[in-house]
């Protein structure tokens, strides 16, 4: 595309850049509310606040109430909680707007990243820009502004980076090794599933480096194998062997249609927002838009076109890099989501997990479509604004729930769980005891509690289908607060005031006209 003139990519780029400036403005205003993953991560956060030890979740232990049990949390990695605390605590703000400069940031340097990257892959400024037109209007874009998504977002701010590093780096020296060694850390640090972009991003650099003769690539592996075992080495050592991941339980081999055929769909349905559009095609988050037989036919279908898009883009992509790149993760997840499928890990088929794969494919899309016929570009930017007005229409509805319908407590964040005047009471009843136990079954609630201790239920599903060993606490230890939603009214509230078999004398309150305490102060 021609850059001469007025360089109208530099336009882009200013309004990209003040949009999401906007944005972060906003948040700030109207802080997020938060997905369960970072609520977790923040529960580890508040325990270490009140003195615990780094990364250690302090709760009551279910065999005796009265007990506490710590656990080095592992499943998820630390940056997504430490990044917002860090703000918090040189700027005094309350966490909620600290997680809004997080994401405000976060989402900057992503797109910076990126668009250097595209620029040094080969693709002019105006493709770079126009790419970055087109990923800020996926949905995954605007979600973080909604709800805090943690490790998500964070990724998102380093992994364009690590990406144009991967480029830049033309020789084996210091600066490689040094490369090499902290990206893996850095990484970790925002999202542990970073490890199998490190991976992709690696081989890629390998490949670059290397020229012909085994010797060479030989030589060019140890250059980076040896920075590379030892970034690896330590994250294994100093985090993840000290507790359970998503890979540490297999629950053994099993051979679906989803099992290869939700990779190889990720183009499609993480770069169109596909996945979000179906409220989850394989795993819902919501209640399903269509039946489990005719998701199972769209996926199969959307793995055909995807492939057909990716051998499209290998043919016509103008760069040999990006061709290399665009391999290599996207059979690189094949490769590793579909072992990890297979093995049925606890990895959700969620096209959030393949989030690179969306973006890697947006640039060559442009500019093969810069080349085609004008139909097909009227197309394509039909299609992008329809993805634009669902995404900010998404926005919209969040910040409206956020702002007028969501609790505000000591944290700043928005609550969804639970209304104002039930929060209100709560955090009188912590501030009015120093020995109770809190009990809710969403896992953001708690982190209003500042004097006394919170366990975390999981909900209780409409079929009442559950592991009792994740409900039961046995013992007594003071003042019991368990608050459930008025709809648990029935087998339900039965079913959690069973789970605390030391407790008798539970007194029903009403919190709001949604919300209801149970109150035990008596031991069995």
């Amino acid at each position: 595309m021609n850059q001469s003139g007025s360089k109208p990519y530099r336009l882009i780029l200013i309004i990209i850049a003040l949009l999401v400036l906007a944005m972060g403005i906003v948040l700030f205003v109207i802080p997020p509310a938060l997905f369960p993953d970072p609520a977790n991560g923040f529960n580890v956060l508040r325990c270490m606040s009140q003195g615990g030890s780094f990364n250690v979740l302090t709760a009551p232990d279910q065999s005796d109430i009265s007990q506490t049990y710590d656990e080095f949390i592992t499943w998820w990695s630390p940056g997504q909680y430490l990044v917002p605390y860090f703000f918090k605590l040189i700027s005094s703000v309350n966490l909620g707007q600290a997680t809004a400069l997080t994401v405000a940031l976060a989402q900057l340097a992503g797109l910076a990243g990126f668009y250097q990257f595209f620029r040094k892959i080969g693709f002019t400024s105006m493709v770079s820009a126009l790419s970055l037109v087109f990923i800020v209007c996926q949905l995954a874009f605007f979600v973080p502004y909604v709800f805090y998504n943690g490790g998500e977002v964070l990724l998102f701010a380093f992994e364009g980076w690590f990406l144009y590093g991967c480029v830049v780096l033309q020789k084996t020296d210091w600066k490689l090794l040094l490369f090499v060694l902290l990206s893996g850390w850095i990484g970790f640090f925002c999202k542990s599933s970073f490890l199998w972009i490190y991976a992709a991003g690696l081989f890629c650099l390998w490949v670059r480096l290397s020229s012909a003769g085994i010797s060479r690539w030989i030589e060019k592996g140890i250059w980076i194998g040896v920075p590379a075992v030892l970034s690896v080495a330590g994250i294994y050592f100093l985090f993840l062997s000290k507790g359970q991941s998503p890979a540490s339980v297999s629950k053994g081999l099993k051979l679906t249609a989803e099992t290869f055929s939700f990779p190889l769909s990720t183009p499609l349905l993480s770069g169109f927002s596909l996945d979000d559009l179906f409220h989850g095609l394989i795993y819902n988050f919501s209640k399903p838009m269509i039946s489990q037989p005719w998701a199972t036919i769209i996926l199969i279908a959307l793995a055909i076109l995807s492939l057909v898009l990716i051998f499209a883009l290998l043919r016509k992509a103008p760069n040999q890099n990006y061709r290399l790149f665009l391999k290599a993760f996207y059979f690189g997840a094949l490769l590793f989501f579909g072992i990890a499928y297979l093995r049925q890990l606890n990895i959700s088929y969620e096209a959030r997990h393949f989030r690179i794969i969306g973006i890697l494919i947006v640039p060559g899309m442009i500019y093969v479509l810069s080349n085609q016929k004008m139909s097909y570009r009227v197309a394509f930017a039909a299609i992008t604004i329809a993805i634009a007005v669902y995404s900010f229409s998404y926005l919209l509805k969040g910040y409206y729930i956020n702002k007028s319908l969501a609790a505000k407590g000591v944290s700043g964040l928005a609550q969804i769980n639970i209304d104002q005047q039930s929060l209100n009471k709560i955090i009188g009843l912590d501030n009015e005891n120093r020995n109770a136990t809190f009990v809710f079954i969403a896992n953001d609630i708690g982190l209003e509690i500042i004097h006394n201790r919170v366990i975390n239920l999981p909900p209780v599903p409409d079929d009442y289908k559950i592991d009792t060993d994740d409900y039961k606490y046995d013992g007594f230890a003071g003042p019991l607060f368990i608050v459930l939603p008025e709809s648990y009214n029935g087998p339900k509230e039965k079913l959690v005031m069973k789970s605390f078999p030391g407790y008798t004398g539970f007194n029903l309150s009403m919190l709001s006209n949604n919300y209801v305490l149970y109150e035990a102060r008596m031991k069995r």
